[in-house]
């Protein structure tokens, strides 16, 4: 007969009681207030009854994103380092704690350099036999629009205007306009293009499809999971890719010093308006139509006009005869 083999149960302390602990330690009472909302939030989001131990590294990442992966780059970057320091000081005395996984990984602040990646590296990393359809057309079309990675992964099939190869977006920092008792969706829509490499790979993507999110994840969301019905795929019950899902996937096809060394997906987009600056005939009103910002300030890390570009524009002054 065989033996019966019984498995570890998980031991130490619950998540919410492990979260107490930390911000009971913390011995100057503004951190531990700094702390509290992160901490208290992601121990909710992982199930405050359950063994800290059970926790893995992927949920705590999941968590963050749920909370605030569409947060501002800042708010991203202190939530993620107050759970960091939680989990850091929970192993520090000696519990068996999850780690933040590298995917979920510091974001450069608005103000910093962001890596401008060439038309051929896009090009070459989209083309790679190991990068999947999906993926493929979630770059090449990130790139095309110039759009934010959340604003792309937000569209569902029935938006797309597929003739006119363009889509309607929500605009950043918008909120649904309302004149009696109407609500104006149309009044904070704003349109992003696409051109030949995205029209190409979207048909293939989508295989006939009618609604539902167009980037998709590749199984279905666990029963216990509670999503929005414009958040699944009524026909093949997948839900939405999630920003964080895309980033730890463009993450794993372009790290080349392991996890967490690879692109962002911010960089489509600022790589794109960069190359279109530079670009003779782009003037900042066209500029700022492509990439719908709504302050002229936020373009110029875009514009870099060489000696050349200004001795051009002065010959524009010249009298009459001498331009001759």
């Amino acid at each position: 007969m065989a033996e019966l083999v019984a498995l570890p149960v998980a031991s130490g302390p619950t998540v919410r009681a492990a979260a107490d602990a930390f911000l009971d330690a913390q011995p100057n009472p503004n951190t531990a207030r700094a702390y509290a909302t992160a901490v208290g939030k992601v121990a909710e989001n992982l199930g405050e009854a359950r063994p800290l131990a059970s926790v893995a590294d992927d949920e705590v990442g999941q968590a963050l994103e749920l909370r605030w992966g569409g947060a501002a780059v800042n708010t991203w970057n202190a939530r993620r380092a107050a759970v960091l320091s939680w989990l850091g000081w929970c192993r520090e005395h000696g519990h068996t704690a999850p780690a933040v996984p590298a995917w979920a990984k510091r974001l450069p602040p608005p103000d910093s350099a962001t890596p401008v990646r060439s038309k051929t590296a896009i090009d070459r990393l989209i083309a790679r036999r190991e990068v999947g359809l999906r993926e493929k057309t979630l770059y090449r079309m990130l790139y095309e629009t110039a759009a934010r990675a959340e604003e792309v992964l937000a569209l569902n099939v029935e938006d797309l205007d597929l003739a006119q190869r363009r889509a309607p977006v929500k605009a950043k920092g918008a909120a649904t306009r309302r004149r009696g008792s109407a609500a104006r969706e149309d009044a904070v829509r704003e349109w992003v293009y696409w051109d030949a490499g995205t029209a190409r790979l979207l048909p293939r993507l989508l295989k006939g499809r009618a609604r539902g999110p167009v980037f998709t994840t590749h199984r279905r969301p666990a029963p216990g999971k509670v999503l929005g019905p414009r958040d699944v795929c009524p026909d093949t019950g997948t839900a939405r890719l999630s920003y964080g899902q895309a980033r730890a996937l463009l993450d794993r096809h372009s790290a080349l010093a392991g996890p967490g060394t690879g692109w962002d997906l911010h960089e489509f987009r600022h790589s794109a308006l960069t190359q279109l600056g530079s670009t003779p005939g782009v003037n900042l009103l066209l500029l700022m139509a492509k990439s719908r910002h709504r302050k002229a300030d936020s373009l110029r890390i875009y514009f870099h006009p060489t000696g050349d570009d200004v001795a051009a524009l002065t010959t524009l002054l010249a009298p009459g005869d001498a331009r001759r």
